[in-house]
């Protein structure tokens, strides 16, 4: 899942709700020494990435890929399951989402201090253009795959992937919707 998903799904506090994201970042990280939500927040955010990566959806759609661009369907898909969460938001909870995207957004700011150098700068600009919102639409989804793109290291056939996405994406919407509560009751019971 991509931080909104790992945002929406975390315990609920801030600490925890940092170390959702933190999941990515923690190469530098003595996650030992972190505080308890904080590390709960990992674990968390871990223990999602597993279950989604196994789920019979997400394999599903990742098949719905060319050969040529099915090593990178796991990120993109990261991508789009926060376009199709932002675009199903009241199905999965009853709280707003401009709040809840504005609400986090604040925490992530005023928690700094528990966060990599690398998450750090990777939040202020996710804060600052507003990443979360920009994912309503299918287009800025397409140029946020495209920077991911273009950081891979070695030669790929990543960018461009939108092109790809959208023929199936109906139907890549459709796996979303029968895993995504799947992954949300699994996501409650992680203790």
């Amino acid at each position: 899942m991509n931080h909104l998903a790992h945002l929406f799904l975390a315990p609920d506090s801030p600490e925890a709700r940092v170390g959702s994201i933190l999941g990515d970042f923690t190469r530098s990280i003595d996650v030992a020494a972190l505080p308890d939500p904080v590390r709960l927040g990992v674990r968390h955010h871990l223990a999602v990435d597993s279950y989604t990566d196994k789920h019979p959806n997400v394999l599903a759609s990742k098949r719905l890929f060319s050969g040529a661009r099915r090593r990178f369907a796991g990120v993109a898909l990261d991508i789009l399951y926060d376009h199709f969460l932002l675009r199903h938001w009241y199905e999965f909870t009853d709280a707003d989402q401009d709040m809840f995207i504005n609400s986090v957004y604040a925490e992530l700011m005023d928690n700094e201090n528990l966060m990599s150098p690398d998450m750090s700068r990777t939040t202020r600009h996710m804060v600052s253009h507003d990443w979360f919102g920009s994912y309503r639409d299918l287009d800025n989804v397409g140029y946020a795959l495209d920077r991911v793109a273009a950081r891979i290291r070695f030669r790929n056939s990543f960018a461009g992937i939108i092109d790809e996405i959208r023929p199936i994406h109906s139907e890549l919407e459709e796996h979303f919707l029968s895993f995504f509560p799947d992954l949300q009751k699994f996501a409650g019971e992680i203790e």
